[in-house]
């Protein structure tokens, strides 16, 4: 295999191949580090492998879902990755399972940034179409799309033009999904650029939540903004105004920790103490900046929390006209960096799914048990464990200006000896 040969070449061949991932941006060659070590270990290690990367549902690896041919052609047809796997629960005598369907969409541009605005935007409406298509002929019950999907991510520019992305709740990306929240019985969460026309044109970064007879349930913007190299996002929006809100849909309980609130642990527990049974992470993250995490972070929330949780990143470069620079003495360039996609769901019993592609869009799929959320609560005790009027009264101390730490030095710390 040539993929292989590659990866056993001499040095010089390695850097080659190296360099070239990094342009692609697959790793080695291959769209995941899944597929990476299913095709270069043994099967017996392969499992193996895949049981300490994944974790086990139920003591048994998660299974995948066999979706309809024509979900399969559609999305041959338009290049995206489509997987698909099952979360179990345990057999309850007193509550019948509670399997809801739930869909993730990733997704590069359509159209460089240097089209016309409306041009951009109706490409991806159109790009999206036959994502969003088999997910409902696929019955999802539930689709997330992925942070600001409805634009470049352009808040790296500090360009204000970009700022007409904007539009109102109930705007031209709601309208469009509504449709489709009609037509298949589906909620879907829907990230947008929001202009708030009743309070002075303000800008937000805002989930827009889609009942599944097209009715807008209800909104939450993002609690955490990032002032971290590119991402200056604090010249677009601040930080949102809606706290932690569980929204009660046909399907379940559902939250949205946007992108950079999914750093702050206190944010993923808002959303668990208001009932969450899942929590969508709908994200615009580098390599460069948050790999390492990606698959940690979101994973340790579902576990600390009881509940399942699905992250979605975007995928490819996005160049803009008129270079920038990061305030760290770099060059000036034009480009984020690769957004690595590699969408993935996570469950309370520690076990998750194999990620999407970081290169090609993607439609994830999982069948999930609710049911699983009060097991593990069950099993674990960390809610009943957790001590919540330790940390509060710590909390309310430290908010105080006069606030100090406790800390008990040594006595002897600072005597001096002979």
């Amino acid at each position: 295999m040539e993929k292989a040969q590659a990866i056993e070449a001499e040095n010089g061949e390695v850097k080659e191949e190296t360099t070239k991932t990094v342009k692609d941006g697959s790793i080695c060659g291959y769209e995941s580090l899944h597929s990476l070590l299913s095709a270069n270990l043994k099967p017996e290690l392969f499992q193996e492998v895949s049981r300490l990367l994944l974790g086990l549902n139920c003591a048994r690896a998660i299974d995948k879902i066999d979706l309809p041919d024509s979900a399969k052609a559609l999305s041959s047809e338009h290049d995206f990755d489509l997987q698909a796997f099952c979360f179990r629960a345990d057999k309850e005598l007193l509550r019948a399972p509670r399997v809801v369907r739930v869909g993730l969409i990733q997704n590069s541009i359509a159209l460089p940034t240097t089209t016309h605005f409306q041009d951009q935007k109706r490409a991806l409406f159109q790009k999206l179409k036959p994502i969003i298509e088999v997910a409902g002929a696929s019955g999802v019950n539930i689709l997330c799309l992925q942070e600001a999907w409805m634009m470049p991510f352009a808040f790296c520019t500090r360009e204000k033009r970009w700022c007409e992305f904007a539009e109102p709740v109930g705007g031209e990306s709601t309208q469009f999904l509504q449709d489709f929240a009609l037509k298949y019985n589906m909620v879907i969460i829907n990230p947008i650029l929001e202009r708030d026309v009743n309070h002075g044109e303000t800008i937000w970064n805002t989930a827009v939540i889609i009942g599944n007879h097209g009715n807008i349930i209800g909104k939450h913007r993002k609690n955490h903004i990032p002032r971290v190299g590119d991402f200056n996002e604090s010249t677009y929006y601040m930080e949102g105004n809606t706290g932690h809100p569980v929204f009660e849909t046909a399907y379940g309980k559902i939250g949205v920790n946007i992108c950079y609130g999914r750093h702050h642990p206190l944010n993923w527990l808002g959303f668990g103490l208001n009932g969450a049974e899942i929590v969508f992470n709908p994200s615009a993250t580098v390599g460069e900046l948050s790999e390492p995490m990606w698959a940690i972070e979101a994973r340790n929330a579902a576990i600390a929390n009881s509940y399942f949780v699905g992250s979605i990143n975007r995928v490819g470069t996005e160049i803009f006209p008129n270079p920038f620079t990061s305030g760290d003495g770099k060059p000036q360039h034009a480009d984020f960096g690769h957004f690595y996609g590699s969408s993935h769901f996570s469950a309370p019993d520690a076990s998750c799914t194999p990620s999407l592609s970081r290169n090609r869009d993607g439609l994830l799929i999982s069948d999930m048990d609710l049911n699983l959320c009060r097991q593990l609560k069950d099993k674990w005790g960390f809610r009943m464990t957790s001590r919540y009027e330790l940390y509060a009264e710590l909390l309310a101390h430290y908010v105080k200006p006069d606030f100090e730490p406790q800390v008990i030095s040594d006595p002897l710390l600072h005597k001096k000896t002979l």
